[in-house]
């Protein structure tokens, strides 16, 4: 299927900045849509490798669709805390408004639609290993949002039109659009420029967790693989090996940043949300995927970058790397509506 034609919503972001030169490498012809709440927040440099269209997905037509043999869709509000800003904007944008992008591709020909997906959608489960087969039990609007796009992108498969969910696992890893609101980058990150790994929960919930790298090649797999194989299938993403207790996750880190110490917040509580995921399906199943990347060769990544680029906490916790923040001060400042449609071009400082 090389030298398809895949457009990637997204293509901006944390997944985005990975999988575009992935697919490129692979000799696919790539272009893009984002909205570009981040331009101008790369960790280090990033220099976008194909044409790329500023646009929300919401506004998506059918022209943007013509020409098109699959979608990668990433583009969504992308976490639980941003998530929960404005619960109904999140379903807005992350179940209607990918549901319609869907229906849209369907018209314009387009024969595949792989759909990042999340395993938030199983919600609270605590101990139990849950599958694909498993209810799904989301908790937050996050979970919620993707678990009904699922639903209605699903109805549209039929022999010409081939949709493909991928639940990845908590991901983690280093991308130039690096995200650190997620578990392993964040406590890295406190470790390497507090010399705490700063636990704001218990750690007593399970976690299933995935490297960024391995999540793309998740993409690519679904992308290019038989349409009888995988139409309408969900794959979990990740390794089996990889559900962790966030305690543990934390002793790992400690060890690998020098002289780093676990330290809980007062109050620290329970998280809800708690999953310990099975990952057999994708990895004998989908075809081509192989997972490579382990939690502790991921810790040590991302050490090593954090070390070399002398990472401060007002780096990380400022609104260049946190998405929340990022956000609630476009808001402030008008540059974004209360819909998170832009009203004029961002001329922000992001440090």
């Amino acid at each position: 299927m090389n030298g398809a034609r895949i457009l990637v919503t997204g293509d901006r972001g944390y997944f985005g900045s990975i999988l575009v030169p992935m697919l490129v490498e692979h000799g696919y012809r790539v272009s893009g849509i984002d909205q570009r709440y981040y331009d101008g927040c790369a960790f280090g440099e990033f220099q976008p490798v194909v044409d790329s269209q500023r646009k929300d997905i919401r506004d998506i037509t059918e022209d943007d669709l013509c020409g098109v043999d699959t979608v990668i869709h990433l583009a969504a509000l992308s976490n639980d805390p941003l998530g929960d800003i404005n619960p109904q904007l999140t379903l807005a944008i992350n179940h209607e408004a990918s549901v319609r992008l869907a229906r849209l591709a369907k018209a314009a020909g387009v024969r595949r639609f792989v759909m990042s997906s999340s395993c938030s959608t199983y919600g609270k489960a605590g101990d139990q290993v849950i599958s694909e087969t498993s209810p799904l039990n989301p908790v937050t609007p996050y979970g919620l949002s993707k678990t009904l796009a699922e639903v209605g992108i699903a109805d549209l498969a039929d022999d010409f039109f081939c949709p493909v969910f991928l639940r990845h696992a908590t991901v983690y890893g280093l991308a130039p659009m690096l995200r650190f609101d997620l578990v392993i980058n964040n406590l890295v990150a406190y470790a390497v420029a507090t010399g705490q790994v700063f636990m704001k929960s218990d750690g007593k919930a399970w976690r299933p967790l995935v490297h960024i790298e391995d999540v793309c090649a998740a993409c690519i797999a679904a992308a290019s693989a038989d349409a009888k194989l995988v139409r309408s299938e969900v794959y979990n993403i990740g390794r089996t090996e990889d559900n962790y207790q966030i305690f543990e996750v934390a002793e790992m880190i400690a060890a690998a940043v020098p002289g780093a110490r676990i330290e809980y917040a007062d109050g620290a509580s329970h998280d809800e949300r708690s999953y310990n995921v099975d990952f057999t399906k994708a990895t004998t199943e989908l075809p081509g995927f192989e997972p490579r990347w382990t939690v502790r060769r991921g810790i040590d990544q991302l050490a090593d970058a954090f070390i070399g680029a002398g990472l401060r906490k007002e780096d990380f916790e400022g609104r260049r790397y946190s998405r929340v923040a990022r956000i609630t001060d476009l808001m402030r400042t008008g540059t974004l509506d209360e819909k998170l449609y832009w009203q004029e071009p961002s001329t922000l400082a992001t440090g």
